[in-house]
């Protein structure tokens, strides 16, 4: 049989009574009348003023209830696996990472193993997070494609937790890093926040109302492949034209190394940074050189910022956060990337003038979000994550 994870509080009169009085309580008799007291308010949209900020308070409530105890967040990558234990204020205690074993599936679990025993060696841990690139099915039970590794249709979760004898969950990286920077960082108190990560390519996650938005089929956030650019260049996935190609740390590179190899006067100091050879150029060159004063590489930034703030414009018009928090290594830039897409965004904002608009904020957490996310989401995913 296996291991479920932490039981979910039942939410009851005195709770909901505790987190928004009176109003709270007529909304919990509503719940309890449809069957769905036991899950949290916030989940299903309280409509409008008080009744939303108690649903969101009792929200909150219950996730303190739930959370108690240890964790350890594993964050594979095409290089490195990075783990760690992380307490329920989302602070890293411990640290451990291994190489990436190659692709084969076996031999990761191996490592995941590995990992989890070095790190819970004399602590008691409640879950296992394993957050990684691709598609998981709704469940959290099963990888269904993932582009680093030999997952296809893989039963990555009974696997490990046969292995573990732990609750385990599986989590999209970009969803769990998003998770993270809403409950500990730059997405703190916001009802409808994206995430945008900005690396190879771009990744993407929502959460919505307290919920992780993974879609009706469970791969939603692949806001790197809309078409911002019809018969553009050719992205991986195999369409032309996606925003990855425009704004992210490859385009960067892309446009740098086009530049140097047409002999430009401007690309002087980046033929420098290189000895010379183009083909090294990388976004992250770029990105160096922009922070150290280049002016031919702040405009290539401001360039890749102005595709961001275009796509940026078309998620808003579509799904209407109240926050983007950009994330990712091509973030290093700082201001010099998101100063111009800011700009560009309320450039392209639809009904630019006459309504609200997003903020954009840069992510707080760094590299270790997708761990921290992944830890916390299996700690609290049978009731958030679904």
């Amino acid at each position: 049989m296996q291991p479920s994870l932490p039981a979910e509080q039942p939410v009851t009169p005195r709770s909901y009574i505790r987190s928004g009085g009176t109003g709270a309580w007529a909304s919990w008799r509503a719940a309890s009348r449809q069957g769905i007291s036991r899950r949290p308010v916030a989940a299903h949209g309280l409509a409008g003023g008080r009744g939303q900020l108690a649903g969101h308070r009792l929200f909150r409530q219950q996730l303190r209830l739930g959370r108690r105890g240890l964790a350890i967040g594993i964050d594979i990558g095409g290089t490195k696996v990075a783990a760690g234990v992380v307490d329920a204020e989302g602070n890293i205690l411990r640290e451990a990472r291994r190489s990436t074993p190659g692709s084969d599936p076996r031999a990761v679990e191996r490592v995941i193993v590995e990992l989890v025993e070095e790190l819970s060696a004399g602590t008691r841990i409640r879950s296992v997070g394993i957050g990684a690139a691709g598609w998981m099915d709704l469940d959290g039970g099963t990888v269904l494609f993932s582009p680093h590794l030999a997952w296809r249709n893989e039963p990555l979760r009974e696997n490990l937790q046969h292995l573990l004898r732990r609750p385990v969950m599986l989590v999209n990286d970009a969803d769990a890093a998003a998770w993270a920077e809403w409950r500990f960082g730059a997405g703190q108190g916001q009802d409808r926040l994206v995430c945008i990560t900005l690396g190879t390519g771009i990744g993407g996650a929502m959460v919505m109302d307290g919920r992780v938005e993974r879609g009706r089929f469970g791969v939603a956030g692949e806001f790197g492949h809309q078409i911002i650019m019809p018969g553009g260049h050719r992205c991986e996935c195999g369409n032309r034209g996606c925003w990855e190609q425009y704004a992210s740390g490859n385009a960067l590179g892309r446009e740098a190394r086009e530049l140097a190899l047409a002999n430009s006067p401007v690309a002087q100091e980046l033929l420098k940074a290189v000895d010379g050879s183009a083909e090294r150029i990388t976004g992250a060159t770029v990105t160096e050189l922009a922070i150290a004063g280049d002016a031919a590489s702040r405009e290539l930034l401001e360039d890749v910022g102005d595709w961001l703030g275009l796509g940026l414009a078309n998620l808003a018009a579509a799904l209407d956060p109240g926050k983007f928090v950009i994330g990712g290594g091509l973030c290093a830039a700082g201001e010099l990337l998101v100063a111009p897409a800011r700009k560009a965004f309320a450039r392209n904002l639809t009904g630019r003038g006459f309504r609200p608009a997003a903020e954009i904020d840069l992510a707080a957490l760094g590299p270790n979000a997708g761990l921290i996310g992944a830890a916390d989401l299996s700690r609290v995913g049978s009731r958030t994550h679904r």
